[in-house]
C-alpha cells in the first residue's frame, strides 16, 4: 500500500510530464465530476458543488483580469464574459446544471486542444 508521501511524489512525477494547460483542464474535469454526483445527491452537496464551481470561475476571472496576463485581450474578454454568464446561473434559485457541466466540459476541452 502505497504511503501518501509515495502517492504524492508519484502523481507529482507524473503531472510533470503533463502540460501546464492538460492540468488546467483536469481542473474544470475534477470540478464537473464533483458537479455530477452533487447534482443527483442534492441538498448541501448541491451547495458545495457550486460553491466550488464559483471559486473556480472566481479565480478564472481574476487572472483574465490582470494586465499582465499573456492570453489576448481579445480571448481573455470573451471568457470573462462566458464566466459572468456563469457566476449569473450559478446566483440563480435553481441553477441549470447541465449548462454549467457543459460550459466547463467545453473549457476543458479547449485547455486540452480537443474542442
Amino acid at each position: 500500500m502505497l504511503t501518501s508521501r509515495q502517492a504524492t511524489n508519484a502523481y507529482a512525477a507524473s503531472a510533470s510530464h503533463r502540460s501546464l494547460r492538460e492540468r488546467e483542464a483536469d481542473v474544470f474535469r475534477r470540478t464537473n465530476a464533483v458537479l455530477r454526483r452533487a447534482r443527483e445527491k442534492g441538498g448541501i452537496s448541491r451547495v458545495r458543488a457550486i460553491a466550488d464551481n464559483r471559486l473556480l470561475w472566481s479565480t478564472l476571472t481574476n487572472l483574465l483580469l490582470d494586465p499582465d496576463n499573456a492570453l489576448p485581450a481579445e480571448l481573455r474578454a470573451s471568457i470573462v464574459s462566458v464566466g459572468i454568464a456563469v457566476q449569473r446561473e450559478m446566483a440563480s434559485a435553481e441553477p441549470n446544471f447541465d449548462f454549467l457541466l457543459k460550459v466547463n466540459e467545453n473549457i476543458a476541452a479547449g485547455l486540452s486542444g480537443t474542442g
